[in-house]
């Protein structure tokens, strides 16, 4: 069994996406057992950290024990032991840095967005396909236990004929003033790559197309609920982003999906995400790890009365649906289909093309949020 050491350079690990996510618990975790099995192979990421601020990379990097790091990115990209360019960085800054990695002949893996607009992120899949490198945008909401477990009952039969899907995603982030807020500031800014339609939408474009099929079109509203929020040092901001978007996605077959998606809302849910399945044969309820369900014949027969305290409990009508399986990390799965895909070619569905039809619907919710029109998406 040969090792074959995959070079990685991560920009935005000091970020708490990269850093958790990625880093520790995708590429760390990879190094800890022992690597990536590829036929007699095994595929072991080695780490090169990038970042513009030289004391918080050499922290992390004395913290996990890693040797390499840089600030200077031009410097990364000519190491002859890189083969991978992750960007983590703000959407505003990607543009410019896997251009250059392209340019550099690495491989190139993104959190989405790519980028803000539908044509850039097309120029860069263009320029890849040109230069022979193989490129991926993270889909990691697919890959978590309740998804998966949603896809298996969609693979199974389970639903009948799919009718409709409700999703709610979103809890209370702190305006900044009285208690910090949970997301950086930039989020909160259009001009600095912010909005919650341009971070969510992308995820429900490649999450419905993965379940059931791509979105044809669709209505929005975008809203910006607070309009006065404080930044990372207390100083007050106003914020040009919309926090808040309602939306209607058709898809084939008549499915229509009704996602809310806020950072203005308290949860009472479950999960901080629920997307519930509804079917001629059954429904479903499915979070971050858990789905449960409740099949036709067990339905119960609620009578409208508002007069009268309902004596049915429920909740307590559906089943949980077993693991039936270990479920890694998300991330940390993608990062596998990702270095297979770059070692020996192995299939990958999230390229940049993908990543395209992400930015581009959340660019036609914003058109049809400014316009009150429904719009319909190019095939």
């Amino acid at each position: 069994m040969a090792v074959r050491t995959i070079g990685v350079a991560l920009n935005g690990v000091t970020g708490r996406m990269g850093y958790r996510q990625h880093l520790v618990r995708s590429i760390l975790a990879i190094r800890e057992r022992g690597g990536v099995r590829v036929g007699d192979d095994v595929l072991v990421p080695e780490p090169l950290l990038v970042g513009r601020n030289a004391a918080k990379l050499k922290e992390i990097a004395e913290r996990h024990d890693l040797p390499r790091w840089t600030t200077d990115l031009d410097a990364a990209l000519g190491d002859p032991d890189v083969d991978v360019y992750f960007d983590a960085q703000v959407t505003s800054a990607h543009v410019a840095a896997l251009t250059a990695a392209i340019d550099a002949g690495k491989h190139v893996y993104s959190e989405k967005p790519v980028a803000a607009t539908p044509d850039e992120v097309d120029g860069l899949a263009r320029h890849a396909d040109a230069a022979g490198v193989r490129h991926g945008v993270v889909a990691d909401k697919l890959y978590l236990p309740g998804i998966r477990k949603l896809r298996r009952l969609l693979d199974g039969g389970f639903f009948g004929r799919v009718l409709s899907v409700r999703g709610e995603f979103g809890y209370w982030v702190f305006e900044g003033d009285w208690q910090s807020a949970q997301r950086p500031s930039w989020n909160y800014r259009a001009e600095d790559g912010g909005g919650i339609v341009v971070d969510m939408f992308c995820h429900w474009s490649y999450l419905l197309e993965g379940l059931l099929g791509p979105v044809e079109a669709v209505t929005a509203r975008a809203v910006t609920h607070i309009p006065r929020r404080w930044d990372e040092n207390g100083e007050p901001y106003d914020a040009t982003a919309d926090d808040a978007a309602y939306a209607i996605f058709e898809m084939a077959g008549g499915v229509v999906a009704q996602v809310n998606s806020s950072w203005t809302t308290r949860v009472r849910r479950d999960e901080l995400v629920e997307f519930q399945v509804d079917g001629t044969l059954g429904s479903a309820v499915a979070g971050l790890r858990n789905c449960v369900v409740q099949p036709r014949a067990v339905t119960p027969k609620p009578v409208w009365d508002p007069d009268v305290p309902s004596s049915i409990d429920f909740r307590s009508q559906w089943q949980e649906v077993p693991d039936n399986e270990v479920f890694d990390n998300g991330f940390l799965v993608q990062w596998e289909e990702f270095l297979k895909h770059v070692a020996v070619g192995a299939p990958f569905a999230h390229d940049f093309h993908s990543g395209v039809r992400g930015v581009r619907l959340a660019a036609l919710g914003l058109e049809s949020s400014r316009t009150g029109r429904r719009i319909e998406v190019p095939a």
